[in-house]
């Protein structure tokens, strides 16, 4: 998780290099010293500055990342900050749903029970089948008994 978040640091000083000063200045110096400390030394972020953000390929972290010095540095408007604050609290509402959802123990159950039941419909019978033989003993006993009808 930390190298996540280091790797995260590292695309957010890639996409700041892109932006314009005016919006870097407002982030503080002690949290782009801290970004710069920790980020992946290793790691080379891919960021095209021609395309949006939202169709690139970022760590989920550098997002809300973003989310949050958008929400605490960059949004003057009360209003839009309002407003953010409140699709912020929407999404993370349908995120737990979807989780809910996901992780819930009836539905898992449910699931289960359906694969069970999926699973005996197309079963096919591989049951072994015994063949039941002769044994060498029975054989000889067999042949002796036969042998002395004969001779009878």
């Amino acid at each position: 998780m930390e190298n996540n978040l280091s790797k995260a640091y590292a695309e957010l000083l890639l996409i700041f290099s892109y932006m314009d000063q005016i919006y870097v200045n407002m982030i503080p110096k002690k949290l782009l010293e801290l970004f710069n400390e920790k980020k992946d030394k290793n790691y080379q972020p891919k960021i095209n500055p021609n395309i949006s953000l939202s169709e690139q390929n970022l760590q989920r972290k550098t997002l809300a990342l973003l989310a949050m010095i958008n929400l605490n540095y960059w949004c003057k408007d009360e209003n839009k900050r309002k407003d953010m604050l409140k699709m912020y609290a929407e999404n993370d509402k349908k995120k737990e749903k979807e989780l809910r959802e996901i992780y819930n123990t009836d539905n898992i159950f449910k699931k289960q029970k359906n694969v069970i039941k999926e699973d005996n419909i197309k079963q096919e019978n591989t049951e072994l089948i015994v063949y039941k033989g002769q044994n060498k003993i029975m054989r000889l006993l067999n042949k002796i008994k036969r042998f002395l009808k004969i001779n009878h």
